[in-house]
């Protein structure tokens, strides 16, 4: 007769856990049911660690932070520390995976994690939260049927001025929305650039300050924009989405 000593727990599940995109209440942006699971787990991983205490504060959890395993995944993070990152996974504990803001695993770090998790046949759950990308998107009046995440752009001048030629070129052949971010400090370096070299037709939106109460998301041709008062984008977190 075998004994069941040795062997291995059955792995956990990784809950990718979405939160406030600002200083929004948790309650007004996230389901009970995804602040109860979140609220449940003893071990994450997390973007950010004291973005992610103040977000397990707002839930709030119901033990002490103290007794709560937080592990940092962030840009920096090397390939090679990855493996221990699952080790409570493995062991047979769920973890949550935190973004900073929004969505894990979308424009964020978390998705390496994500992708070796499938890779060790640990099960994967994704949890309902706001998305600025998909917001953005659903307010716009833009194509939602043909659209593409583009992250960042590049930074000189140049060179960003040649990719919204080509994204722009791309959205007028195959009728797609595209979509882009930009560190909230250059936002206004991006605006200028996309009202310099787009054509007056193309449609801009931008979406500033998704789900907090200084939100505006603001759809207009770009040979409109151009006749109007530059918008108020500096340092605040925006998605730009253009479609020609």
């Amino acid at each position: 007769m075998s004994s069941e000593s040795g062997s291995q727990p059955a792995p956990g599940t990784l809950y990718l856990i979405p939160v406030p995109l600002g200083a929004s209440p948790t309650v007004q942006v996230l389901p009970a049911s995804v602040a109860a699971t979140a609220r449940g787990l003893v071990d994450f991983v997390v973007e950010n660690a004291k973005s992610a205490r103040a977000f397990l504060k707002s839930l709030p959890i119901e033990r002490p932070l103290s007794e709560i395993g937080i592990q940092e995944l962030s840009e920096h993070t090397r390939a090679v520390e990855l493996p221990a990152l699952l080790a409570p996974l493995l062991a047979g504990r769920d973890v949550g995976l935190i973004s900073e803001a929004g969505c894990p695993g979308v424009a964020d770090p978390g998705a390496a994690l994500v992708e070796l998790a499938h890779r060790k046949g640990i099960r994967v759950v994704p949890l309902v939260g706001p998305s600025s990308l998909l917001l953005a998107l659903m307010a716009s009046g833009l194509s939602g049927q043909q659209f593409a995440f583009h992250g960042y752009l590049p930074v000189k001048d140049e060179a960003r001025a040649q990719r919204l030629r080509e994204l722009e070129k791309e959205s007028r052949q195959q009728q797609r929305t595209q979509i882009f971010i930009e560190t909230p400090y250059r936002n206004r370096r991006l605006f200028d650039t996309l009202l310099a070299v787009c054509s007056p037709a193309t449609r801009l939106c931008l979406a500033v300050d998704l789900t907090l109460e200084s939100e505006k998301v603001l759809t207009r041709p770009i040979g409109e924009w151009r006749r109007q008062p530059a918008p108020e984008i500096d340092r605040r977190p925006a998605v730009f989405l253009l479609q020609a």
